[in-house]
């Protein structure tokens, strides 16, 4: 009787795998293309803030390393009266602060409110400079899901247009098309537009970052000019 029981449990390896469906897999640029030419948009907005993305973190980055005995260094100078020593170091040194405090030198003299105002303008632009494409970042952020959701808009209204040519013959093959493009557009846009809004942000907090180690380097020039004179 166990010997009967263990014949009729024991089914054939070959018979099982057989019943086990191959699963299907399918190249990254079929399905792009599955998507249709609402993907050419996408793809393009995903090349803009990739590109865009590392030229300003690097640009960022390297704005915000300065070298910390370069206001020691300018007080110094100052304190001295070398003027012009303290005009040659900012000359010398590719920075934001180095071009502001160059500024501020040139009109040392004058009022400290123009001084001030001086410098502030020069900050204005370095900011400018720094935030140069973020514009255009948030625009990939906002407008790739937008586009994948027309591409879904447009393949649903292909699905139900073929639907309606067919009658009551409906073929699922015929509404597959239609449907698979909706998907993929929706995936790519989103994706990309996720990736952009990150990026973007990341960007956004590194400039922060440089405008408050300009503003407190401003301070510290502002402050060396209002001691009294010893």
């Amino acid at each position: 009787m166990f010997g009967l029981l263990l014949l009729q449990s024991q089914t054939p390896v070959g018979e099982v795998s057989e019943t086990i469906p191959e699963e299907i897999q399918l190249p990254l640029w079929d399905i792009a293309l599955k998507g249709g030419w609402i993907m050419i948009p996408i793809l393009v907005l995903s090349v803009m803030a990739v590109y865009i993305f590392v030229e300003r973190y690097f640009a960022i980055r390297k704005a915000a390393q300065t070298d910390e005995n370069f206001m020691n260094r300018i007080k110094d100078y100052i304190h001295d009266g070398k003027i012009d020593s303290a005009l040659a170091l900012c000359q010398s040194t590719d920075s934001p602060i180095a071009r502001m405090i160059e500024k501020g030198i040139q009109r040392i003299g004058r009022p400290l409110n123009d001084i001030n105002t001086a410098i502030e303008n020069v900050g204005r632009l370095e900011i400018a400079r720094l935030e140069k494409g973020l514009p255009a970042l948030a625009t990939a952020a906002g407008g790739a899901p937008m586009i994948g959701f027309l591409g879904t808009v447009t393949g649903m209204v292909k699905a139900f247009y073929n639907m309606s040519t067919l009658g009551n013959s409906i073929d699922i093959t015929a509404l597959s098309g239609g449907i698979y493009e909706a998907m993929v557009t929706t995936v790519a846009g989103l994706l990309v537009g996720i990736v952009a809004f990150f990026a973007y942000n990341i960007l956004v907090a590194s400039v922060e970052k440089v405008v408050n180690g300009l503003e407190t380097h401003t301070s510290e020039f502002m402050d060396l000019l209002n001691e009294p004179a010893k």
